[in-house]
């Protein structure tokens, strides 16, 4: 009996993600991290304007979820159980992809000055 191997059809849809690989490219990854949505927003359109300024290729930003942290503490010590205050810390965080990054955008990038409470990690991939 022969044996007959069936080759798969290459599929027609393509992701961003995939363009990007073929395209030979790194890939600059910044995830920026805040407890003020307003601030974080303002920092991530500095961020994008100083990169469109050298024309970089951009893909975002996308908001991802944001992690809510709650603390429930008592009103007093020893009595009164039922009395608790409770509080949240929310971090709202974005994801800014910059496609073929030039030295020039990496050092625009990092000589960028961004308010207290917004912190922003890069990773290259």
């Amino acid at each position: 009996m022969a044996e007959t191997t069936a080759k798969k059809a290459p599929s027609r849809k393509s992701s961003a993600k995939t363009k990007a690989a073929d395209a030979g490219g790194a890939k600059l990854r910044l995830k920026v991290r805040g407890y003020d949505h307003k601030v974080l927003d303002q920092s991530v359109k500095q961020i994008i304007d100083t990169a469109l300024r050298f024309d970089a290729t951009i893909v975002g930003p996308v908001p991802l979820p944001t992690d809510i942290r709650k603390f429930t503490v008592n009103a007093s010590t020893f009595i009164y159980k039922d009395a608790r205050e409770q509080f949240e810390i929310r971090t709202h965080k974005r994801i800014i992809d910059i496609l073929n990054p030039t030295p020039k955008i990496i050092d625009a990038l990092t000589n960028l000055s961004l308010p207290s409470g917004v912190s922003v990690d890069v990773k290259m991939i």
